[in-house]
Protein backbone atom coordinates (compact mmCIF):
# COMPACT_ATOMS: atom_id res chain seq x y z
CA UNK A 1 0.00 0.00 0.00
CA UNK A 2 1.18 3.36 -1.25
CA UNK A 3 0.49 6.80 0.45
CA UNK A 4 -0.21 9.39 -1.51
CA UNK A 5 2.27 12.16 -2.43
CA UNK A 6 1.01 15.92 -1.70
CA UNK A 7 2.74 18.75 -2.70
CA UNK A 8 4.18 21.29 -0.34
CA UNK A 9 2.10 24.28 0.71
CA UNK A 10 3.91 27.48 -0.92
CA UNK A 11 2.06 29.25 2.19
CA UNK A 12 2.15 29.14 5.70
CA UNK A 13 -1.72 26.99 6.87
CA UNK A 14 -4.41 28.88 8.50
CA UNK A 15 -4.09 28.88 12.47
CA UNK A 16 -7.31 27.93 14.17
CA UNK A 17 -8.83 31.35 13.90
CA UNK A 18 -8.89 31.22 10.03
CA UNK A 19 -5.99 33.42 9.78
CA UNK A 20 -2.76 33.03 7.61
CA UNK A 21 -0.21 35.11 8.93
CA UNK A 22 2.06 34.74 12.23
CA UNK A 23 0.20 36.13 15.59
CA UNK A 24 1.44 39.90 15.61
CA UNK A 25 2.83 39.39 19.18
CA UNK A 26 4.83 36.50 18.02
CA UNK A 27 6.01 38.48 15.30
CA UNK A 28 7.45 41.62 17.31
CA UNK A 29 8.46 39.41 20.04
CA UNK A 30 10.78 37.06 17.12
CA UNK A 31 12.30 40.55 15.78
CA UNK A 32 12.95 41.57 19.98
CA UNK A 33 14.79 38.76 20.13
CA UNK A 34 16.67 38.44 16.27
CA UNK A 35 18.02 42.19 17.08
CA UNK A 36 19.11 41.86 20.48
CA UNK A 37 21.27 38.68 18.97
CA UNK A 38 22.37 40.78 16.74
CA UNK A 39 23.74 43.74 18.49
CA UNK A 40 24.98 41.54 21.09
CA UNK A 41 27.36 40.45 18.74
CA UNK A 42 28.71 44.03 17.21
CA UNK A 43 28.69 45.46 20.86
CA UNK A 44 30.92 41.86 22.35
CA UNK A 45 32.68 41.13 19.06
CA UNK A 46 36.60 41.61 19.87
CA UNK A 47 40.12 40.64 17.81
CA UNK A 48 41.54 37.07 18.50
CA UNK A 49 44.16 37.20 21.22
CA UNK A 50 46.60 35.06 19.15
CA UNK A 51 49.97 35.61 22.01
CA UNK A 52 51.02 32.75 23.40
CA UNK A 53 49.55 31.50 26.30
CA UNK A 54 52.25 30.41 28.68
CA UNK A 55 50.96 29.34 32.46
CA UNK A 56 53.11 30.20 35.47
CA UNK A 57 52.65 27.36 37.45
CA UNK A 58 54.79 27.05 40.82
CA UNK A 59 56.53 23.41 41.09
CA UNK A 60 58.63 21.69 43.56
CA UNK A 61 61.72 19.49 42.92
CA UNK A 62 61.37 16.01 44.05
CA UNK A 63 64.17 14.53 42.37
CA UNK A 64 67.65 15.41 41.50
CA UNK A 65 69.48 13.33 39.47
CA UNK A 66 73.17 13.00 37.64
CA UNK A 67 72.28 11.72 34.41
CA UNK A 68 76.29 11.83 32.80
CA UNK A 69 78.96 10.37 34.74
CA UNK A 70 81.17 13.52 34.32
CA UNK A 71 78.08 15.17 36.44
CA UNK A 72 77.98 18.16 34.39
CA UNK A 73 74.55 17.44 33.60
CA UNK A 74 71.59 17.04 36.28
CA UNK A 75 68.24 16.38 35.98
CA UNK A 76 65.11 17.98 37.39
CA UNK A 77 61.91 16.21 38.05
CA UNK A 78 59.37 18.37 39.53
CA UNK A 79 55.64 18.34 40.24
CA UNK A 80 52.74 20.72 41.75
CA UNK A 81 53.28 21.02 45.72
CA UNK A 82 49.47 19.67 45.91
CA UNK A 83 50.20 16.54 43.38
CA UNK A 84 47.43 18.03 40.92
CA UNK A 85 47.77 17.36 36.96
CA UNK A 86 50.14 19.51 34.68
CA UNK A 87 49.29 20.82 31.46
CA UNK A 88 49.48 18.52 28.79
CA UNK A 89 52.80 18.80 26.25
CA UNK A 90 53.65 16.90 23.65
CA UNK A 91 57.46 15.70 22.66
CA UNK A 92 59.55 18.96 21.67
CA UNK A 93 58.18 21.27 24.23
CA UNK A 94 60.07 23.32 26.75
CA UNK A 95 59.63 25.10 29.62
CA UNK A 96 61.01 28.47 31.09
CA UNK A 97 62.21 28.02 34.45
CA UNK A 98 62.10 31.31 36.73
CA UNK A 99 64.81 30.33 38.79
CA UNK A 100 65.40 31.54 42.61
CA UNK A 101 67.38 34.40 41.66
CA UNK A 102 65.23 35.76 38.98
CA UNK A 103 66.82 34.34 36.36
CA UNK A 104 64.86 32.52 33.21
CA UNK A 105 66.04 30.16 31.23
CA UNK A 106 64.58 27.54 28.64
CA UNK A 107 64.70 23.99 29.46
CA UNK A 108 63.54 20.74 27.12
CA UNK A 109 60.82 18.50 28.75
CA UNK A 110 62.65 15.18 28.62
CA UNK A 111 60.35 12.91 30.51
CA UNK A 112 57.08 11.38 29.39
CA UNK A 113 53.69 13.49 27.89
CA UNK A 114 51.72 10.61 29.27
CA UNK A 115 52.76 11.36 33.11
CA UNK A 116 50.45 14.27 33.58
CA UNK A 117 51.77 14.39 36.96
CA UNK A 118 55.53 15.68 36.57
CA UNK A 119 57.91 17.27 34.56
CA UNK A 120 61.66 16.48 33.50
CA UNK A 121 63.89 18.89 32.47
CA UNK A 122 67.87 18.54 32.12
CA UNK A 123 70.56 20.67 32.53
CA UNK A 124 74.36 20.95 31.78
CA UNK A 125 76.44 22.80 33.66
CA UNK A 126 78.34 25.77 31.79
CA UNK A 127 81.09 27.21 33.85
CA UNK A 128 81.57 30.12 31.18
CA UNK A 129 77.58 31.02 30.51
CA UNK A 130 75.65 33.53 31.70
CA UNK A 131 74.96 31.52 35.24
CA UNK A 132 71.86 29.88 34.80
CA UNK A 133 73.26 26.38 34.18
CA UNK A 134 75.67 27.02 37.52
CA UNK A 135 72.26 28.08 39.64
CA UNK A 136 70.33 24.82 38.78
CA UNK A 137 73.55 22.76 39.39
CA UNK A 138 75.16 25.00 42.72
CA UNK A 139 71.51 26.32 44.66
CA UNK A 140 68.35 24.05 43.08
CA UNK A 141 68.22 20.94 45.44
CA UNK A 142 64.93 18.52 46.68
CA UNK A 143 62.45 20.70 47.81
CA UNK A 144 63.21 23.77 46.31
CA UNK A 145 60.22 25.86 44.56
CA UNK A 146 60.83 27.09 40.71
CA UNK A 147 57.76 29.01 39.11
CA UNK A 148 57.54 27.64 35.43
CA UNK A 149 55.98 29.01 32.26
CA UNK A 150 54.88 26.73 29.09
CA UNK A 151 55.12 24.22 27.93
CA UNK A 152 55.36 25.69 24.64
CA UNK A 153 56.28 24.19 21.61
CA UNK A 154 58.61 25.69 18.55
CA UNK A 155 60.01 22.38 17.95
CA UNK A 156 56.88 19.86 17.30
CA UNK A 157 57.38 16.10 16.31
CA UNK A 158 55.25 16.39 12.91
CA UNK A 159 53.91 12.54 13.22
CA UNK A 160 54.30 10.39 9.88
CA UNK A 161 50.39 10.65 7.64
CA UNK A 162 49.58 13.23 10.40
CA UNK A 163 51.26 16.08 9.02
CA UNK A 164 54.28 14.98 7.12
CA UNK A 165 54.30 12.86 3.76
CA UNK A 166 57.34 10.85 5.47
CA UNK A 167 57.37 7.14 5.88
CA UNK A 168 60.40 6.92 8.61
CA UNK A 169 61.88 9.49 10.75
CA UNK A 170 65.53 10.03 11.69
CA UNK A 171 66.88 11.49 14.58
CA UNK A 172 70.06 13.05 15.38
CA UNK A 173 71.39 14.08 18.87
CA UNK A 174 74.11 15.73 20.13
CA UNK A 175 75.04 15.75 23.99
CA UNK A 176 72.54 17.66 26.02
CA UNK A 177 70.34 17.89 22.64
CA UNK A 178 69.10 14.11 23.69
CA UNK A 179 66.30 16.52 25.89
CA UNK A 180 64.00 17.04 23.31
CA UNK A 181 64.50 14.08 21.28
CA UNK A 182 64.01 11.51 24.05
CA UNK A 183 60.22 11.98 24.59
CA UNK A 184 60.40 12.06 20.48
CA UNK A 185 61.56 8.63 20.26
CA UNK A 186 59.77 6.93 22.84
CA UNK A 187 56.29 8.25 21.48
CA UNK A 188 57.66 7.12 18.03
CA UNK A 189 58.40 3.63 19.60
CA UNK A 190 55.09 3.42 20.79
CA UNK A 191 53.39 4.04 17.73
CA UNK A 192 54.95 2.13 15.90
CA UNK A 193 57.26 4.43 13.43
CA UNK A 194 59.85 3.23 11.74
CA UNK A 195 62.24 5.30 12.98
CA UNK A 196 66.41 5.24 13.84
CA UNK A 197 68.95 7.60 15.65
CA UNK A 198 72.41 8.46 15.85
CA UNK A 199 73.20 10.31 19.24
CA UNK A 200 76.92 11.89 19.53
CA UNK A 201 78.59 13.25 21.85
CA UNK A 202 82.24 14.05 23.12
CA UNK A 203 82.76 10.52 25.23
CA UNK A 204 80.11 7.65 26.71
CA UNK A 205 80.82 9.89 30.06
CA UNK A 206 79.96 13.37 28.83
CA UNK A 207 75.92 12.15 27.16
CA UNK A 208 73.29 11.91 29.47
CA UNK A 209 70.38 9.37 29.65
CA UNK A 210 72.77 6.80 27.55
CA UNK A 211 71.55 3.90 28.99
CA UNK A 212 67.50 5.54 28.30
CA UNK A 213 68.79 6.17 25.16
CA UNK A 214 70.38 2.21 24.38
CA UNK A 215 67.08 0.48 26.03
CA UNK A 216 65.52 0.80 22.25
CA UNK A 217 68.28 -1.71 20.92
CA UNK A 218 69.39 -1.59 17.64
CA UNK A 219 67.36 1.36 16.23
CA UNK A 220 70.00 3.60 18.09
CA UNK A 221 74.05 3.87 17.04
CA UNK A 222 75.89 6.01 19.62
CA UNK A 223 78.74 7.49 18.31
CA UNK A 224 81.89 9.16 20.07
CA UNK A 225 84.50 11.56 19.50
CA UNK A 226 87.14 9.74 21.27
CA UNK A 227 85.88 6.22 19.73
CA UNK A 228 84.99 7.13 16.64
CA UNK A 229 86.39 10.37 15.90
CA UNK A 230 84.54 13.48 14.85
CA UNK A 231 81.42 12.43 12.83
CA UNK A 232 80.41 13.39 9.26
CA UNK A 233 77.40 14.31 7.37
CA UNK A 234 77.16 10.51 6.05
CA UNK A 235 77.94 9.19 9.71
CA UNK A 236 75.36 11.40 11.31
CA UNK A 237 72.77 10.57 8.33
CA UNK A 238 72.89 6.78 7.70
CA UNK A 239 69.99 5.20 5.64
CA UNK A 240 68.24 8.33 4.57
CA UNK A 241 67.02 8.99 1.83
CA UNK A 242 63.51 9.93 0.23
CA UNK A 243 60.45 9.95 2.20
CA UNK A 244 62.43 10.75 5.42
CA UNK A 245 62.19 13.10 7.64
CA UNK A 246 65.29 14.36 9.95
CA UNK A 247 65.02 15.81 13.55
CA UNK A 248 68.00 17.25 14.68
CA UNK A 249 68.94 18.88 18.22
CA UNK A 250 72.56 19.76 19.00
CA UNK A 251 75.55 21.99 18.93
CA UNK A 252 75.35 24.86 16.02
CA UNK A 253 78.11 23.17 13.91
CA UNK A 254 76.26 19.92 13.92
CA UNK A 255 72.88 21.09 12.82
CA UNK A 256 74.70 23.32 10.51
CA UNK A 257 76.34 20.38 8.31
CA UNK A 258 73.29 18.29 8.58
CA UNK A 259 70.95 21.28 7.18
CA UNK A 260 73.43 21.55 4.57
CA UNK A 261 73.63 18.34 3.39
CA UNK A 262 69.77 17.72 3.92
CA UNK A 263 69.44 20.83 1.99
CA UNK A 264 70.22 18.74 -1.36
CA UNK A 265 68.48 15.67 -1.08
CA UNK A 266 65.15 15.01 -2.69
CA UNK A 267 62.63 14.03 -0.79
CA UNK A 268 63.86 14.93 3.02
CA UNK A 269 62.10 17.03 5.71
CA UNK A 270 64.48 18.58 8.40
CA UNK A 271 63.19 19.86 11.84
CA UNK A 272 66.13 21.22 14.20
CA UNK A 273 66.83 22.86 17.22
CA UNK A 274 69.85 24.68 18.35
CA UNK A 275 70.43 25.68 21.92
CA UNK A 276 72.47 28.51 20.73
CA UNK A 277 71.60 31.81 18.95
CA UNK A 278 71.70 31.65 15.38
CA UNK A 279 74.36 34.05 13.25
CA UNK A 280 73.00 37.34 12.70
CA UNK A 281 72.24 37.23 8.68
CA UNK A 282 72.87 40.72 6.28
CA UNK A 283 73.34 42.62 9.24
CA UNK A 284 73.94 46.12 9.60
CA UNK A 285 76.31 48.50 12.47
CA UNK A 286 73.69 50.62 14.18
CA UNK A 287 73.37 52.44 17.48
CA UNK A 288 71.04 51.89 20.37
CA UNK A 289 70.45 54.64 23.18
CA UNK A 290 68.92 53.68 26.64
CA UNK A 291 66.26 56.38 27.14
CA UNK A 292 66.29 56.74 30.69
CA UNK A 293 70.01 56.98 31.05
CA UNK A 294 70.88 58.44 27.65
CA UNK A 295 73.48 55.59 27.33
CA UNK A 296 74.42 54.88 23.47
CA UNK A 297 75.51 51.94 22.69
CA UNK A 298 77.29 50.30 19.62
CA UNK A 299 75.64 47.14 17.80
CA UNK A 300 77.92 46.24 15.06
CA UNK A 301 76.78 43.86 11.85
CA UNK A 302 77.51 40.64 13.40
CA UNK A 303 75.79 41.19 17.25
CA UNK A 304 72.46 40.84 18.31
CA UNK A 305 70.62 44.09 20.39
CA UNK A 306 71.07 41.98 23.21
CA UNK A 307 74.35 41.43 23.61
CA UNK A 308 74.92 44.95 23.44
CA UNK A 309 72.28 45.96 26.49
CA UNK A 310 73.48 43.01 28.71
CA UNK A 311 77.08 44.40 28.59
CA UNK A 312 75.28 47.80 30.11
CA UNK A 313 72.73 46.15 31.86
CA UNK A 314 73.81 42.37 32.91
CA UNK A 315 70.54 41.80 35.35
CA UNK A 316 68.29 42.14 31.56
CA UNK A 317 65.85 39.20 31.03
CA UNK A 318 66.20 37.20 28.07
CA UNK A 319 65.75 33.01 27.67
CA UNK A 320 65.28 31.91 24.36
CA UNK A 321 68.09 34.34 22.01
CA UNK A 322 65.84 33.28 19.06
CA UNK A 323 62.65 35.15 18.87
CA UNK A 324 60.03 33.04 20.22
CA UNK A 325 59.91 33.37 23.96
CA UNK A 326 58.90 37.00 24.24
CA UNK A 327 61.18 37.55 27.68
CA UNK A 328 63.57 40.09 25.95
CA UNK A 329 60.63 42.11 25.04
CA UNK A 330 61.25 45.96 25.32
CA UNK A 331 59.04 48.43 24.10
CA UNK A 332 61.14 51.27 21.16
CA UNK A 333 60.60 54.69 21.58
CA UNK A 334 62.07 55.82 18.18
CA UNK A 335 63.16 54.39 15.34
CA UNK A 336 62.73 52.00 12.28
CA UNK A 337 62.40 48.24 13.73
CA UNK A 338 63.85 45.59 11.33
CA UNK A 339 61.70 42.74 13.10
CA UNK A 340 63.14 39.45 12.91
CA UNK A 341 60.62 37.47 15.00
CA UNK A 342 58.06 34.93 15.52
CA UNK A 343 55.78 35.49 17.84
CA UNK A 344 54.58 39.33 18.07
CA UNK A 345 51.65 40.22 16.41
CA UNK A 346 51.08 42.86 13.91
CA UNK A 347 49.62 44.89 16.72
CA UNK A 348 52.65 45.11 18.89
CA UNK A 349 54.93 45.18 16.42
CA UNK A 350 52.38 48.61 15.48
CA UNK A 351 52.75 49.48 19.21
CA UNK A 352 56.58 49.40 19.09
CA UNK A 353 57.82 46.33 21.00
CA UNK A 354 60.37 44.27 19.80
CA UNK A 355 62.56 41.24 20.48
CA UNK A 356 65.92 42.42 21.18
CA UNK A 357 67.39 38.45 20.63
CA UNK A 358 67.20 39.02 17.19
CA UNK A 359 65.07 42.11 15.56
CA UNK A 360 67.35 45.05 14.68
CA UNK A 361 67.42 48.94 13.28
CA UNK A 362 65.97 49.39 9.85
CA UNK A 363 67.88 52.63 9.92
CA UNK A 364 70.85 53.76 12.01
CA UNK A 365 69.69 54.54 15.27
CA UNK A 366 66.81 53.21 18.17
CA UNK A 367 65.39 54.38 21.21
CA UNK A 368 64.58 52.08 23.68
CA UNK A 369 63.13 52.38 26.62
CA UNK A 370 65.20 50.94 29.41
Amino acid sequence: MSAAIRPVPLTPPQDLFGKGRADRTTRVLDFIAENRLRWATFVNRHEPDVRVDAWRIPLVVVERRVEAHDTDVVSLLMTAPDGRALPEWRPGAHLDLELPSGKVRQYSLCGDPADRHAYRVAVRRIPDGNGGSLEVHDEVRVGTMITVRGPRNAFPFVLPGHGSSAARVHFVAGGIGITPILPMIRMADRLGIDWTMVYAGRSRDTIPFLSEVESFGSRVTVRTDDEHGIPTAADLLPGVGPDTSVYCCGPVVMTQVIADTVREMRGVELYSERFSPPPVVNGTAFQVELARTGEVLDVPADKSVLEEVLKARPDSSYSCRQGFCRTCVVRVRSGDIDHRDTVLTDAERAAGDMLICVSRCGGDRLVLDL
